[in-house]
């Protein structure tokens, strides 16, 4: 039997969650089919996390529109869906003449994408800004900001959940026909019939693009890595330091998070494997040694983590980036909204990029909107973040706030328990990571970890070797298993 909507979405990152929180605004029936377990898990949760100026995109570009649009919203956004957003600015470092030529272009071409709160500073301004940083001149933009992109994506999810939209996860599309002015997308589980198909797919655009008929792009999949360090380094970095970019490169900057910790990276190295994000013992080496030239406070002692993201770049035959494309091809595929090449800065332009989308689909059809489309998104409260008396509240109203289960990040068992109760029905142990940052601290889930998979057996009725990490396959446990002896 065929599931039937108006519009089915591939792609459940922050552009494909975006799109189909917008649309919910539209008396429109709506599923997005998203082949991993979990919203963002690729692309979208696997970058800076900075929220972008625009001064960085080609002039008169959709890329350069939608981030100038995503950071002026952006605090509307953090206040509807609550997400954590901090607009901290950022600083771009130089110290040579060839440098600052570099930087008053960059200046010149903000200016015109329609940036604001971009200032030439000197060193004594720099210092008074970021102390620790190496440089003696810089462009300072202070719009520029930091976000949480795992709750971010969240939140566009679960609102557009909340207002109608259906998600499947582990739902590959393989093949896609077309009969009779619709759609059938065809996956393991099930065929989907659909008026309209828009590709978010992501690192599987083009994939999706052949399958829709689109055919001819050419995507390349530069890897970038990342170190992650403890907390105690946040309070020394109010802000992220990057150094004078090339023209197609931001370089190798240093980024405070929304949550204290601070990344190093990326750097960024050409692959053709777009699901391999391993981190080789010679790129942290390398990206310790040159994140230090310009901060110099990056030590092994406080590396806790890596991670590496891989972006879906659009090239021509020469190999030259691409401005993202979006199109609906009457001639070839009617009703079919194809986006290729949708990278940076795509977390910060997703919403603005999601209305460009529904504008072009009502050139063609108009869309009645959704009276009871409500905006806001309540996502779980924070214990840690919470005032003595608010936490004594809660704990009154809930005795599961008053155990904790994760003490690096202070997660509590309610928290654990809301995420895995979750509205889109993730059942993960990285999507209880990313909903409540239990396993993000210092000790990575050393001393949480087994427990925060012994609720999910308990909450949801799944047997330990069935509980998956991230993607399928992902197994926490492997192996033989000991049954206990009554």
């Amino acid at each position: 039997m065929k599931k039937q909507y108006d519009v089915v979405i591939i792609g459940a990152g922050v552009v494909g969650s975006a799109i189909a929180r917008e649309l919910s605004r539209y008396k429109l029936s709506i599923a997005v089919l998203e082949k991993n377990l979990d919203v963002c898990n690729e692309t979208s949760g696997r970058n800076s996390a900075v929220v972008h100026g625009g001064f960085a995109n080609p002039i008169g570009s959709l890329k350069a529109k939608c981030c100038v649009e995503g950071n002026k919203i952006m605090d509307q956004l953090a206040e509807e869906l609550n997400f954590p957003f901090k607009r901290c600015g950022k600083v771009l470092v130089g110290n040579t003449p060839e440098d600052m030529e570099q930087l008053e272009r960059t200046m010149k071409q903000g200016a015109v994408n329609g940036c604001t709160g971009l200032e030439m500073i000197d060193e004594a301004k720099l210092h008074e800004l970021v102390p620790a940083v190496v440089g003696k001149f810089a462009m300072w933009s202070k719009n520029s900001g930091i976000m949480d992109p795992f709750l971010y994506t969240v939140a566009l999810a679960e609102n557009a959940h909340a207002n109608g939209a259906d998600f499947f996860f582990d739902h590959k599309v393989e093949a896609i026909t077309r009969e009779n002015e619709l759609y059938y997308l065809h996956t393991a589980h099930g065929d989907f019939c659909t008026r309209w198909v828009v590709n978010a797919a992501g690192l599987g655009a083009k994939q999706i693009s052949d399958l829709l008929g689109l055919t001819g792009y050419r995507v390349i999949g530069p890897r970038s890595n990342y170190i992650i360090l403890h907390k105690r380094m946040g309070k020394l970095l109010p802000m992220p330091v990057y150094p004078v970019p090339s023209n197609t490169y931001m370089g190798i900057h240093i980024t405070p998070t929304v949550d204290g910790n601070v990344t190093v990276g990326p750097d960024a190295e050409n692959t053709d494997v777009l699901d391999d994000y391993g981190v080789p013992q010679a790129n942290m080496d390398s990206l310790a040694v040159e994140g230090a030239k310009l901060w110099p406070h990056i030590f092994k002692k406080d590396q806790i983590r890596t991670f590496a993201g891989i972006q879906p770049k659009w090239v021509d035959e020469n190999g030259a980036i691409q401005d993202w494309k979006v199109e609906i091809r009457d001639d070839v595929a009617p009703n079919a909204v194809n986006l290729v090449g949708i990278e940076s800065p795509g977390l910060t332009g997703s919403v603005p990029l999601a209305r460009y989308v529904i504008g072009l689909m009502q050139e063609r059809e108009k869309f009645e909107e959704n009276p009871d489309f409500d905006p806001h998104h309540k996502g779980i409260v924070k214990f840690a973040e919470c005032t003595p008396e608010q936490q004594a509240e809660l704990i009154a109203q809930d005795p599961d706030y008053g155990e904790m289960i994760c003490s690096c990040e202070e997660v509590t068992k309610a928290e654990i328990l809301q995420a895995i109760h979750n509205p889109l029905g993730v059942s993960t142990m990285t999507g209880i990571k990313y909903r409540t940052r239990a396993m993000m601290g210092g000790c990575q889930g050393g001393f949480c970890q087994m427990k925060i998979e012994h609720f999910i057996e308990q909450e949801l009725g799944t047997e330990p070797e069935n509980v998956r990490y991230s993607r399928q396959g992902s197994w926490v446990l492997t192996g033989n298993m000991r049954k206990e002896e009554n």
